[in-house]
């Protein structure tokens, strides 16, 4: 064997090890909210906050993600959509990762796969017989000690139409959000993060979005390269991002859809503490 030959496999080595790692290996952001509107019941709230899962496995049974989630110890879970992938639809990833979450509080809104799917109906019921809260342009109150978060589910704009004209879809959303008076200390869920604007026109507190997937790759200096309906060097790809007083807590998210690899983009889990100030 000539001397290259080594080197070659030592790259491929390399290489596969190194995709494995940015794949499979889930990464922990932490966040801490402090704000006068989060009542004091809420003090320490944990919100943890999954997205894009697209079918994967994380080990047997989901082993590996729902250690992670159990070690967070988070007080709710919100999970903002494709659960499943449209293209190569698998219920069985979802089931384990519901099996596992059974005594955790879950509210979840459907994204564009889910739109886009022939096993929606059957996902939403598969969902439902395992306790999980299904939003769908609907609100839920979550209460301590008779104090309350607000907490409102979107639909996405992929159910209402195939072609995705986003100056429809910033009007649907916009019409649902202005039927949405929150009294108190609102959260919002919704799949798609280049409408952060139409959310924070409604002085929501925060809200929660996944779908651009970290940009699929990511360069140092760089950032994202590229995210699904906002195109090249995406405006909104990961991390918190702030209009007046709304944040953004958007998901690089934990699976993969049409491109099969993350580089320098881990799977990510979100968890965000309330604070009252």
């Amino acid at each position: 064997m000539k001397p290259w030959h080594f080197w070659l496999i030592g790259l491929l080595i390399f290489v596969v090890l190194f995709l494995y790692d940015q794949n499979n290996r889930i990464v922990i952001s932490k966040h801490r909210v402090k704000d006068k509107k989060v009542p004091s019941a809420f003090n320490g709230f944990k919100i943890l906050h999954l997205s894009d899962l697209h079918n994967k496995s994380f080990g047997k049974n989901q082993v590996l993600l729902l250690n992670k989630i159990r070690k967070l110890n988070p007080d709710i879970i919100l999970i903002t959509g494709d659960l499943i992938d449209r293209r190569r639809t698998d219920f069985k990833p979802v089931l384990h990762l519901l099996k596992g979450l059974h005594s955790i509080p879950v509210y979840y809104v459907p994204g564009n796969h889910e739109a886009w799917s022939d096993c929606y109906a059957q996902l939403k019921d598969i969902l439902i017989s395992h306790e999980l809260v299904v939003l769908e342009n609907e609100e839920r109150c979550i209460v301590r000690d008779h104090q309350r978060l607000y907490l409102y589910g979107l639909k996405d704009p992929g159910f209402y139409s195939k072609d995705d004209h986003k100056l429809k879809s910033r009007d649907q959303l916009d019409a649902h959000l202005q039927a949405w008076k929150p009294e108190g200390f609102s959260i919002l869920l919704s799949h798609r993060p280049e409408y952060f604007d139409v959310y924070a026109s409604h002085a929501i507190d925060i809200s929660f979005s996944g779908h651009a997937h970290g940009g699929q790759i990511r360069f140092p200096f760089i950032g994202a390269i590229l995210a699904p309906h906002q195109g090249f060097f995406p405006k909104y790809s990961a991390g918190m991002y702030q209009i007046n007083t709304s944040q953004l807590f958007l998901s690089r998210g934990l699976g993969n859809s049409l491109f099969p690899f993350r580089i320098f983009n881990q799977p990510e889990l979100i968890l965000v503490s309330l604070e009252s100030n």
